[in-house]
C-alpha cells in the first residue's frame, strides 16, 4: 500500500498541513521541524508525485529565463552559463526545473515569453538583463506573474523584484583603481548601450575621472559586443587619437580578450604599453595572456538570489518585491600596472 501523507504526518507527530508546507519548503516553518519531517518521509520512502501535485495545485514547479540574447549567442559569453548555474542551484533545492526562450531575435523571445506565461508553462520568470525599450517587462507587470530581474530596471525600479550589482560604484572602483596607478588617459569599451548595466558602468567611469579633475574625452569612449571586428575597429580608433588613452577599462572579460588580441597584433603589450582592468571575473580572466585584472561581480550568486526571492514570492504571494545588490570586487592579476613602470 502506498504511503500517504497522512502517514508521514502521524509518524512525525505533526499535522498534515504541516508536512505538505514542509514539502513546498514554507518559510513559515522552522527548519528543525523540515530535518524532522524529511527524515521521516525519507526512512518511509516517500516521495512527492509531482504530476499529481500539479494537477492539484496548478503549478508547473518550472521557472521560466528570458535569455539577453538567442540561446547560442548568450552561451558564448561565460558571464551567463555562470548566473544560470546559480539559478539551477537554487531550482534544484526546491524542486523546480527550468524552462529557457530559445529564440534568435527579441521578437522571438518576446514570443516564447508569451506562450511561457499565457501557456501556462512556468509559475514564475527570471530576465536575465534591464535594457531600455524592452518588451519582456512590460509584459510580465501587466500578466501579474511572479518575476525578477537581474540588473536595475530601467522604468519603476520600485514596482519591480530585482537583483544586481552597484554597477556606478563597481565602475568607479575600476577606474580609480587605474588612476591611482598614475594613469591619465583612460580609455572606456562598454557594451550594447541599450543595456542599462552598460550606461550605469559609463557613468562610474565618468564620475571617477571627474573627481580626478581629469577630462573625459568623448573620443576614448567606445562600445562593441563580442564582435572581433567591431573590436579590432573600436582599438584602431583609439590608438590613433593624437594622445591615445594609457589604460583603458573594459566593461566584459569577453571583450577585453577581443581588445588583448587586437593589440598584440599590432604589437602593443599588456600591461607594459596599454594597463586593462575588465569585468566579471570569469575565467577568461583566469586564462587570458596576461591574466586579466577584473571586477568580480558574482555572477553565480546573483543567479542564487534572484532564483531565491522569485520562488520565495512564488510561495508566498504576499512577500514584497525585493531589491538585492550583490557587492563586487576587483580581483588582481597582471594585466594593470602603473603609469611609466
Amino acid at each position: 500500500m502506498s504511503i500517504t501523507i497522512k502517514d508521514v504526518a502521524k509518524k512525525a507527530n505533526v499535522a498534515p498541513s504541516t508536512v505538505s508546507r514542509v514539502m513546498s519548503d514554507s518559510p513559515n516553518i522552522s527548519e528543525k521541524t523540515k530535518r524532522k519531517v524529511r527524515k521521516v518521509m525519507e526512512e518511509m520512502g516517500y516521495h512527492l508525485n509531482l504530476n499529481a501535485r500539479t494537477l492539484v495545485q496548478k503549478s508547473t514547479q518550472t521557472i521560466g529565463i528570458v535569455m539577453k540574447n538567442s540561446t547560442s549567442q548568450s552561451l558564448l559569453n561565460p558571464v551567463f552559463p555562470e548566473v544560470l548555474s546559480g539559478i539551477s542551484a537554487y531550482c534544484h533545492k526546491q524542486g523546480y526545473s527550468m524552462l529557457l526562450t530559445t529564440g534568435e531575435t527579441e521578437e522571438d523571445i518576446f514570443v516564447d515569453t508569451e506562450k511561457m506565461v499565457q501557456g501556462k508553462r512556468v509559475d514564475g520568470v527570471i530576465v536575465l538583463y534591464s535594457k531600455k525599450d524592452d518588451q519582456v517587462v512590460p509584459f510580465l507587470m501587466s500578466s501579474g506573474i511572479p518575476f525578477a530581474v537581474i540588473g536595475k530596471p530601467v522604468f519603476d525600479s520600485n514596482k519591480i523584484m530585482y537583483v544586481d550589482n552597484d554597477n556606478i560604484q563597481a565602475a568607479k572602483d575600476a577606474t580609480d583603481y587605474v588612476i591611482k596607478r598614475g594613469h591619465q588617459r583612460i580609455g572606456f569599451i562598454g557594451g550594447d548601450p541599450r543595456f542599462e548595466v552598460t550606461q550605469a558602468r559609463l557613468s562610474g567611469y565618468k564620475e571617477a575621472v571627474r573627481e580626478s579633475n581629469l577630462e573625459i574625452h568623448d573620443d576614448y569612449i567606445k562600445n562593441f559586443s563580442y564582435d572581433r571586428e567591431l573590436g579590432t575597429l573600436a582599438i584602431d580608433e583609439l590608438l590613433n587619437l593624437t594622445e591615445p588613452p594609457t589604460a583603458i577599462v573594459i566593461t566584459d572579460d569577453l571583450n577585453a580578450l577581443i581588445v588583448v588580441l587586437a593589440l598584440k597584433e599590432r604589437n602593443i603589450k599588456v600591461p607594459d604599453d596599454i594597463s586593462i582592468v575588465s569585468f566579471n571575473n570569469t575565467m577568461i580572466s583566469r586564462l587570458s595572456t596576461p591574466p586579466l585584472t577584473s571586477v568580480d561581480i558574482q555572477t553565480f550568486q546573483l543567479g542564487y538570489e534572484s532564483a531565491r526571492c522569485l520562488i520565495e514570492q512564488i510561495k508566498e504571494p504576499e512577500t514584497i518585491n525585493k531589491r538585492i545588490i550583490i557587492p563586487a570586487l576587483i580581483v588582481e592579476r597582471e594585466s594593470c600596472i602603473g603609469y611609466g613602470q
